[in-house]
């Protein structure tokens, strides 16, 4: 009985010494801290097989390197991880593709549908986020789903402040590429330099201070005319800079005189949703309409913000219905101007 009694004794005492020990090896040794940079192999010879895992792994300021191969997979980069670099390996765009197929009609299992922002393939809502030698599509095939009507399908959705993509392909159809802010009145720069962005209706839209230096944008024939609209900006009456396509090369298949450069997006009707764009100095094909601007759910593009300069090729041209920045005004309208914002933010190279 005593011998008993004195296990006992010995054992709550071990027990709560071990309790001790434990609590203090907490506090000493703390968790440890997200890694700073990580590596992302879809084969396992990396830290990590899929590219979220590598995003919640990743610390403030980190980089998430990927190596080569197709990830099919839904992203998000959390506003949080502030800071990060997420770059292909390989240093090619091709080689490593981040893809999925959601549309807005597509059915949740729940049985309501994703709607546009949440068909994105990546939704990246994180400040001072850039991305190099990287390819984001959404595969969403219309042939393929007739029963889906709502084919909206989001590549890459965009909101946040000071982001930079070089050398990044967007892949997709309708809405490929989403240019947007975090909340309606906040800001959003975002250049997109030496890109590739490929798509048929309203494939570049947003409220965001979006910069396209030297792209390539492919305006993708759907059989049917109009074929598409480049642009859908949704620019806040208050920014003067909202879409700027500069120095560019836009390319298409398509028929000529099918395409729109842009249409004037206020979502839900928003009156003080005035699209700004500019394209200047940039390569158009012929599947550009000699009228290339046209209305939107009932507002007129002439009472947006749409101008052209020293554009190029079949696709370029003047007149009533192609208003043209002046000498004057052009000096106003760069990158650098699009992008400074009150910090004097400059990512132009």
């Amino acid at each position: 009985m005593l011998s008993t009694v004195l296990l006992t004794a010995f054992t709550v005492s071990s027990l709560s010494s071990l309790s001790t020990l434990a609590s203090l090896s907490t506090l000493v040794c703390p968790h440890p801290a997200a890694a700073v940079n990580v590596v992302v192999a879809k084969d396992g010879s990396g830290g990590y097989t899929t590219v979220q895992a590598g995003i919640d792994a990743v610390s403030p300021g980190g980089t998430i390197s990927i190596r080569p191969g197709t990830y099919h997979e839904v992203i998000t980069v959390p506003a949080g991880k502030t800071g990060i670099t997420m770059r292909g390996a390989a240093g090619k765009a091709s080689d490593v593709v981040i893809d999925f197929d959601n549309a807005s009609g597509t059915r949740k299992p729940d049985g309501s549908t994703y709607g546009t922002s949440g068909s994105a393939t990546a939704t990246i809502a994180a400040n001072g986020f850039t991305a190099t030698a990287l390819t984001f599509r959404n595969s969403f095939d219309r042939g393929a789903h007739p029963e889906i009507t709502a084919t909206q399908a989001v590549a890459m959705k965009a909101t946040g402040d000071r982001m930079v993509f070089d050398d990044v392909t967007f892949l997709g159809h309708q809405d490929t590429l989403y240019a947007d802010t975090a909340a309606v009145g906040t800001v959003g720069r975002q250049y997109y330099r030496n890109c590739a962005i490929s798509g048929d209706v309203d494939f570049l839209f947003g409220r965001a201070t979006a910069v396209f230096d030297r792209a390539t944008i492919t305006a993708l024939d759907r059989g049917s005319n109009p074929n598409g609209y480049l642009t859908a900006a949704s620019t806040r009456r208050t920014n003067p800079y909202g879409f700027l396509i500069v120095g560019s090369r836009v390319v298409s298949t398509a028929p000529g005189a099918t395409f729109y450069l842009g249409r004037p997006w206020h979502p839900g009707g928003d009156v003080d949703a005035i699209a700004q764009v500019v394209v200047r100095d940039t390569v158009l094909p012929a599947a550009i309409k000699p009228a290339p601007w046209t209305d939107m759910s009932g507002f007129s593009w002439q009472d947006a913000r749409f101008f052209e300069y020293h554009n190029t090729g079949p696709g370029a041209g003047t007149g009533a219905d192609r208003p043209q920045l002046t000498d004057a005004q052009v000096s106003s309208f760069t990158p650098k101007h699009y992008l400074a914002g009150t910090d004097g933010w400059n990512p132009v190279h």
